[in-house]
């Protein structure tokens, strides 16, 4: 029975000590994926030019829109007949609005979420680089974490990286 003991807790010893050279190994770091996302170059001229986009969009509805309502003011000076047929393509041109307002909105989710996962394996790139030369085992995103150490922090540097690799 003594033995038994003595060599449960010799196993015991023995899991412990490599559960700690094994934890010793380990080499992690966090970064601020928002921060990054942020402030990467390609992430602000992509803005700036969905930003555009959003605006000659809108304009151009606005623009349909305006023809709609300049036909309903007119409708009121129309005969009963003319306002039937001015009715039908006032609905039409409203059906047109939805449509476009529904197929450009789709394109510019589309384009967006492109562009995002893009860059987000961008922003992978230059982690797992980094990650393989400074020897990391893990490169959490900061908002698992409850705390990190600064000095574990690696969002300059990715930040860096990346904006120095995005203007070659």
């Amino acid at each position: 029975m003594r033995a038994v003991k003595v060599l449960v807790v010799a196993v015991a010893f023995s899991v412990m000590s490599a559960g700690v050279s094994l934890a010793a190994d380990l080499k992690i770091a966090y970064v601020d994926l928002a921060k990054v996302f942020d402030s990467y170059q390609k992430t602000k001229e992509f803005d700036a030019q969905l930003q555009k986009e959003g605006e000659a969009f809108q304009k151009q509805r606005d623009g349909m829109i305006q023809k709609i309502q300049d036909a309903q003011n007119k409708l009121t000076l129309m005969s009963d007949t003319q306002k039937a047929s001015m009715q039908a393509d006032i609905d039409k041109q409203k059906d047109a609005v939805i449509a476009f307002d529904k197929e450009k909105r789709q394109e510019l989710t589309k384009r967006r979420d492109d562009k995002v996962r893009e860059i987000l394996t961008d922003i992978q790139g230059v982690v797992s680089a980094i990650s393989k030369k400074d020897g990391y085992t893990y490169v959490l995103n900061d908002r698992v974490m409850i705390y990190g150490d600064p000095q574990f922090d690696l969002t300059d540097e990715v930040m860096k990286n990346l904006n120095d690799s995005y203007k070659k």
